[in-house]
């Protein structure tokens, strides 16, 4: 009886008529193609690389790559600078230079937030530790550089 049922419902599932007004998506998005005003590109890479573009939404960037030798190890390095630029969507410029070498990422804008000054006690609680660790002898410093916790 159950397999009869079963086949009965799977019958007038598959012979339902099928929905013929479909139009596929409803939404469409055209986004209008931004121009392209300027691109310069060199990929010279004994020296480095350059390039830089500027578009017609003004978006600007431009970045130079070049090899740094010498340093700590004397061994070569790569140095990037650049520069981007675009407006926010409230239509403010932002405006950003950046800075990648061994020490890191460096990106400097007047949007992004900087750290408040050090107090004056803290800066002089800084010198005077230095000056404290200069007057310790080679093993004293070298107990210190343990991490273990040193009673004088």
């Amino acid at each position: 009886m159950y397999l009869l049922v079963l086949v009965y419902i799977i019958y007038h599932v598959h012979s339902a008529p099928q929905q013929t007004n479909y139009q596929g998506s409803q939404y469409r998005y055209e986004a209008t193609p931004i121009p392209i005003l300027r691109s310069e590109v060199d990929t010279d890479f004994s020296d480095g690389y350059s390039f830089s573009f500027e578009t017609g939404n003004e978006i600007t960037r431009e970045e130079v790559s070049e090899w740094k030798t010498g340093g700590r190890d004397q061994e070569s390095a790569t140095v990037v600078r650049g520069f981007y630029s675009y407006r926010d969507p409230e239509g403010n410029p932002v405006a950003v230079s950046y800075k990648a070498d061994e020490n890191g990422f460096v990106a400097e804008g007047t949007h992004l937030p900087t750290p408040h000054p050090l107090p004056a006690a803290i800066v002089a609680s800084l010198a005077r530790n230095a000056a404290d660790e200069a007057r310790l002898s080679e093993e004293e410093r070298a107990l210190i550089n343990t991490g273990k916790y040193v009673v004088y």
